[in-house]
């Protein structure tokens, strides 16, 4: 899953990137209207979150933008500005919801987690299950059989993408979109070297071999 975070404050910027960022998401970053707008026209995103305050045009305006570029990425404002006719104005401009300043990470990812299970129509999975492995995405914990795999955000965050696509190989391209950020060089082992971790950590001695790779074309979690 990929968020846009919108805010020219570099701490809630770089606070609310990491924090999601450990929490499994692609993040890329922007501090102004602009450099947003370009970002979101060239890149599909799952959720976006704008603050309102914004140098060059504001969030508000950003996001008008958006619905008129006919871009549906669901919208979280953030804002300090309180009030009723603030929180309606926001929604009536496109924001689909609306989180003022000072806020928690917990909620804010949670309300991050609500407009993607609601863009998708989709039930939120809390856990996800191939053969003997399982993840538990809100307790964080990854198990194959008996046995907890301790695995760092990234190895998690790999994981989860296999487990969503299980039998169906995905690309180094598709990797590096969906658990990196678009700076990455595409021709970076960066990707092979995520794998082989996560392949020592799940293949351990004597289990069934579960994550493949499929020279020229990608990796695939396949228990055959």
């Amino acid at each position: 899953m990929r968020v846009l975070v919108v805010d020219d404050d570099l701490k809630i910027s770089s606070y609310v990137e990491k924090g999601l960022r450990e929490a499994g998401f692609a993040v890329d970053t922007a501090a102004n209207g602009p450099d947003a707008f370009a970002l979101a026209r060239t890149t599909p995103f799952d959720v976006a979150v704008v603050d309102v305050m914004l140098p060059g045009f504001d969030g508000l305006e950003l996001i008008e933008r958006m619905r008129t570029a006919k871009l549906r990425v669901p919208v979280l404002i953030l804002s300090a500005r309180r009030s009723v006719d603030d929180r309606v104005a926001g929604l009536r401009r496109g924001g689909d919801d609306y989180l003022t300043k000072p806020f928690s990470f917990t909620e804010l990812l949670a309300r991050v987690q609500a407009l993607v299970r609601r863009s998708t129509a989709q039930p939120e999975m809390t856990k996800l299950t191939y053969a003997d492995v399982e993840l538990d995405l809100l307790a964080r914990r990854a198990t194959r059989g008996e046995e907890t795999l301790v695995l760092q955000p990234r190895e998690f965050a790999l994981l989860e993408y296999l487990l969503r696509n299980a039998g169906r190989v995905v690309s180094k391209t598709a990797v590096l979109e969906n658990i990196y950020d678009y700076g990455f060089d595409p021709q970076t082992n960066v990707v092979d070297v995520l794998v082989c971790r996560l392949r020592a950590k799940l293949d351990g001695p004597g289990a069934v071999k579960l994550l493949h790779t499929e020279r020229g074309f990608g990796y695939v979690l396949r228990n055959k």
